[in-house]
């Protein structure tokens, strides 16, 4: 995400500044943003751990919305019949 949003303005000094600042803070971030290991994901699974119902699994697609470069997700509710994930 963060370099999707670079890409989109070159010219947005504060996050250039805020990836500079990264880069001399953190060696795997240098090392990280300098591979330009970008991929887009179009389909998923989102893993988060919610402190009072556990774990939750959500699918997801993007898709364009229009002529500009904004996506939108759309999650689809976890399936009580998934099998629950394990730490």
């Amino acid at each position: 995400m963060l370099r999707a949003e670079a890409g989109r303005d070159l010219h947005d000094r504060r996050l250039m500044d805020l990836i500079g600042e990264l880069s001399t803070r953190s060696e795997d971030f240098r090392q990280l943003w300098a591979a330009h290991n970008v991929r887009i994901h179009t389909t998923g699974v989102k893993l988060l751990h919610h402190p009072v119902v556990g774990d939750l699994d959500l699918p997801f697609e993007t898709f364009p919305l229009g002529d500009g470069p904004a996506s939108s997700s759309s999650p689809t509710p976890p399936s009580p019949t998934r099998p629950r994930r394990t730490p």
